[in-house]
């Protein structure tokens, strides 16, 4: 079985690929099973984030990119000129390595950011729930999940307070001269939102409003901020109260319309608003960054600000990377010895079908009234000469084509001492 990764992220494709061929949450489960339907993909694990959407597989046969980009393009009912540009492979080793750099943030938009850990790991257990993992991706998971706990325990690659949801908060601070004067609305209430709040608030922002689809988590959110929650239709009624919007949803649909927009600016005099959507896809559509009075940015937009947390982490990055080609070897290692294993797994269970088969016999042999010494004899002889057999031919093969590398090898398997041949 081949280990086999292909996907698009934030390096090798624009924002506006990258929302077409995200798999939601409620989505993922379908997609795994269809994958995991064609006769090659053993196992299967959808990693779909904001920055990134990644297949991995294990796979019999060696066509992993023809099959994974057949299935790509026929899930998202795109053609070739729209897929290809994009995307990118590895196989075996550099899966490995691919799947430990990204769990440990060392592939990430903004380096050694936490979040993408918790997304490999939401990814890793919705494809077991859904039954499309087994021993090999299984294995790579954990083990990546505890090199990237490595990683940021034995290096500072997160010592710098660096993500998307930072940025944002940064950029906020670039426009707004005093935080603590501004109303931020944000949207949303997962880990993304989360942190962009806790950073809000470490910067004084003065009120803080939640809104999410279901207002019970978004209460959750906003009594540990001292916010305020509302829900998803509620927004329109709020948008004008908020100097800042940031927003990361799961919604398939843009939440925020230009028309809702300019309603607000209208009600706040044209007071600007900043608004950040973090979201693939956009929470926000894109007409409304036309408006005079709005501020509009993407995670793309966030590229350059972030660029400047970045050098700090540089030099735990070169560390990191030095972890991740150890533990590369050691998943490889552990990777071959279970080809050994199987392969030990069929010769034993050749040699106990040979031995069933003798033994069945033998027993024909006592039924039918023949001395028992004559078959224990027989059971003992023909035993031993189906268990040789194929050893010793395959020994003499190598001696008469004077393979003495094979034949010191075999004999050594076999337990015995070799015997010292002549240069020919």
């Amino acid at each position: 079985m081949t280990l086999f990764a292909f996907g698009i992220n934030h390096k090798t494709a624009p924002l506006a690929i990258r929302e077409r061929v995200n798999i939601g949450p409620e989505a993922v489960s379908i997609a795994l099973r269809d994958l995991a339907d064609h006769t090659s993909v053993q196992e299967a694990v959808i990693l779909s984030t904001c920055n990134r959407t990644e297949l991995y597989c294990g796979l019999t046969g060696s066509n992993g990119t023809s099959i994974a980009l057949d299935w790509f393009k026929d899930y998202h009912r795109l053609t070739d000129q729209e897929v290809k540009p994009y995307v990118y492979t590895h196989e075996t080793r550099g899966t490995v390595r691919h799947v430990l750099r990204v769990a440990s943030g060392l592939d990430s938009m903004v380096l050694g950011e936490p979040q993408i850990l918790g997304q490999v790991k939401d990814a890793y257990h919705k494809a077991c729930e859904t039954g499309t993992v087994g021993k090999r991706l299984g294995r790579l998971f954990q083990h990546s999940f505890s090199v990237a706990k490595q990683v940021r325990t034995d290096t500072a690659i997160g010592s710098s307070p660096v993500s998307v949801a930072f940025a944002a908060v940064r950029l906020a601070h670039q426009i707004f001269d005093n935080l603590a004067e501004q109303t931020a609305l944000l949207i949303g209430a997962g880990e993304t939102i989360e942190l962009a709040a806790r950073h809000l608030r470490e910067n004084g922002i003065k009120r803080l409003v939640v809104a999410n689809r279901t207002v019970e988590r978004a209460r959750e959110l906003a009594n540990e901020l001292d916010g305020y929650a509302i829900t998803l239709p509620e927004i329109p009624a709020h948008l004008a109260e908020a100097d800042i919007v940031i927003s990361s949803t799961a919604s398939p649909l843009p939440i925020l319309g230009k028309g809702s927009v300019e309603q607000a600016i209208r009600r706040r005099r044209h007071k600007p608003i900043l608004m950040v959507d973090i979201a693939v896809p956009r929470d926000i559509e894109p007409e409304v960054g036309e408006l005079a009075d709005i501020y509009l940015y993407t995670v793309d937009d966030l590229r350059d600000i972030v660029d400047d947390g970045l050098r700090s982490r540089q030099e735990a990055a070169v560390q990191a990377e030095e972890i991740i080609d150890l533990q590369v070897s050691h998943f490889l290692n552990w990777l071959r010895s279970q080809d050994v294993v199987e392969s030990i797994v069929t010769y034993r269970r050749q040699s106990e079908a040979a031995r069933d088969e003798v033994l069945a016999r033998a027993e024909r042999m006592l039924a039918k009234g023949e001395a028992p010494e004559r078959v224990v004899d027989y059971l003992a002889h023909v035993l031993t000469n189906k268990l040789i057999h194929t050893p010793c031919t395959e020994l003499r093969k190598a001696s008469a084509a004077g393979d003495t590398e094979t034949v010191t090898t075999g004999l050594r398997l076999l337990g015995i001492t070799a015997k010292r041949y002549p240069p020919r």
